[in-house]
């Protein structure tokens, strides 16, 4: 899954716009189309930024959606988004983009936030019940926080969709069977009875390969080599499966063989090139198995052509998560009522910190008025008083002074929430 979040300073939700590409309304291939290595994600988006005006960007990338949030006073028109794709995608066609200002599905303000919270809470996923997405949104937020790219209302609006959505998946059924890109993956895999000796390749050691290869791990496998373009991590990951870690690059130098490719990296282009496959192979005829669980996908669709392979894809996968819809679909009238609960406690929320960011000077104006009053008004009858009463009367204003700060507060947080709910 892919979100970009983008939000103009103390515009309120009304300018948030939500515009999303899913399993839904594109092909997962083109949905891949819109992914950003992670390498680049910050020049892009710190680009996009600057030359849209906006002020806050979250990015989150999965296997099978793309999607933008964004606050702003312009109408989301086509043009708006010809516009915003030209400058995120500098190297897209005429016809990209037009394909994709005219696809996306548009969320506009309470309703964008509605939509964030279903995403998180997996009744929007291509996989119903499957509790990675939370993790994936969390971890997206955290990296463009780093980044220094996000604010305050994405910082608002995430952690709420991140208690609604632990919300979810405690109080209600949606999960307590995950079907899982991973565990689909696994069960395909599973019905081919391969043997537990199997040579797997592990390529790229992002959550996905690793939830799938300890997956593995924990039902028998035994044989695995892992390749990444961050040795640490393949490392790392290797450690767990008691296997080998190579660098990404050494699979055009792999000469063991393999029987078996889990895949699913960030690449913009084909890892498993057909020279690339054809060195694996090591001149090896039989039947392989091919997991290629990247947007967009790792193996070039001339192997699929030119050799005898099972390729196991995000779109098999796709087929068999419509039948989990289903049997999944009761537990979703539970989940919207919570969500519509969320989406209620939220107005709450938001208004409760606008009201904050509006009173943020009320100290500091109390203060000015004290230091004036003592300073200046009265700088001569205060300098007439003793010791013990000058003591005293600082007390008494320490005393109002907090009471000024906090009640207008708290009083206007009340009036304020009571109109707008």
């Amino acid at each position: 899954m892919l979100i970009f979040a983008v939000v103009l300073k103390n515009k309120g939700l009304d300018a948030l716009h939500i515009v999303a590409f899913t399993h839904r309304n594109l092909s997962v291939n083109e949905v891949g189309e819109l992914h950003i290595e992670e390498d680049n994600q910050q020049a892009r988006l710190s680009y996009l930024k600057e030359v849209m005006a906006l002020d806050e960007v979250m990015f989150l990338s999965t296997c099978n959606r793309v999607e933008f949030i964004f606050t702003t006073q312009e109408t989301v028109s086509v043009d708006f988004l010809n516009r915003f794709f030209r400058e995120l995608y500098p190297d897209f066609s005429d016809e990209q983009d037009k394909r994709f200002s005219s696809a996306g599905y548009v969320f506009s303000g309470v309703d964008a936030v509605e939509h964030i919270i279903s995403v998180a809470s997996s009744v929007d996923s291509m996989v119903v019940g499957e509790r990675e997405i939370i993790t994936q949104v969390r971890n997206a937020y955290d990296a463009c926080c780093k980044m220094k790219l996000t604010g305050d209302l994405i910082r608002i609006v995430i952690r709420h969709t991140i208690e609604t959505a632990k919300k979810v998946y405690t109080e209600t059924s949606i999960a307590r069977k995950p079907v899982s890109v991973v565990s689909l993956a696994y069960h395909k895999l599973r019905d081919m009875n391969v043997p537990l000796d199997s040579r797997i390749l592990i390529i790229g050691a992002g959550v996905t390969n690793t939830n799938m290869s300890r997956f593995l791990r924990k039902h028998g496998f035994t044989n695995f080599n892992v390749f990444n373009r961050t040795f640490e991590k393949a490392e790392k990951l290797a450690a767990d499966l008691n296997g080998m870690a190579h660098r990404l690059s050494a699979l055009s130098v792999f000469n063991k063989g393999f029987d078996i490719i889990i895949t699913c990296t960030g690449s913009e282009n084909h890892i498993l090139t057909p020279e690339i496959y054809d060195h694996l192979l090591q001149g090896e005829t039989s039947r392989k198995v091919v997991i290629d669980i990247a947007i967009p996908q790792d193996l070039s669709p001339e192997i699929i052509a030119a050799h005898n392979v099972t390729h196991i894809s995000v779109e098999v996968l796709q087929k068999i998560s419509n039948e989990n819809l289903k049997a999944r679909s009761k537990e979703i009238q539970h989940v919207e009522e919570i969500i519509a609960e969320a989406i209620f406690e939220f107005k709450k929320i938001y208004h409760a910190r606008a009201v904050e960011l509006a009173m943020r000077e009320v100290p500091n104006k109390v203060k000015e008025i004290r230091s004036t009053a003592m300073n200046e008004v009265f700088k001569n009858e205060l300098n007439a008083l003793d010791a013990d009463s000058l003591e005293t009367l600082e007390k008494v204003i320490g005393y109002m002074e907090k009471k000024y700060m906090s009640m207008p507060m708290l009083m206007a947080k009340e009036i304020l929430l009571k109109k707008r709910l």
